[in-house]
Parts: C-alpha cells; structure tokens; sequence
C-alpha cells in the first residue's frame, strides 16, 4: 500500500507483504551474533576475529546487574559456524586464564 493509495478504516489491519524486505535485512541473511559480555579481554576478542574472519559491530542490550541504562555492547557477526568456533575458542582462552569448570551433566 502506497501513500497514494486510498485510504479505508481497518486498513492499519491489513499484513504487510512479508515478501518485502528492506535491504539491511537481506545483508543479514545468514549471518549469525555472537554477543560478548563485558570483562572478555580485548586480545581474546582480536584474536577471534582474525582466526574466524568475523566483523565487530555493537547492540544495544540491558544489562541486568543495577539499574543501569542499556549499553552497547560487542557483537561478533559471521556465518553460524564461524561463530560457534569463535565461541568454543573465546569459552576455551577464558577457561585457561580462570580456571571455568563445564558442569558435566
């Protein structure tokens, strides 16, 4: 529906066409977050990004600590795999430097 169109009460109702999709989205297509929580060292982080070939970009996110106003933060972006290596890896450098324990279910 265009601006020109005639406008009919219930029209606000009517589904947008879900085949209409903006061009950002479609640059998504495929592409995966990695959210990374604050306190990950920056040198992890690099390291991630050169091994996996992943972009950084930010979200906008609430943190739920304090009352605190949502923050940025960082967000590894690439293919579903790349992504979950990037993960693994990240879990496996921080397991190293603080001793993570995985519950073994």
């Amino acid at each position: 529906m265009s601006d020109n169109d005639p406008k009919y009460v219930g029209d606000e109702f009517v589904e947008e066409d879900e085949t209409v999709v903006d061009e950002k989205e479609k640059a998504l297509e495929g592409m995966y977050d990695l959210v990374l929580p604050p306190g990950v060292p920056h040198k992890v982080i690099i390291e991630a990004i050169d091994k996996f070939n992943l972009e950084v970009t930010t979200r906008r996110c609430a943190i739920k600590t304090i009352d605190v106003e949502p923050d940025n933060l960082l967000v590894l972006r690439g293919d579903l795999e790349s992504v979950n290596n990037a993960h693994d890896f990240i879990y496996q450098k921080m397991s190293e430097r603080f001793k993570y324990k995985r519950d073994s279910k």
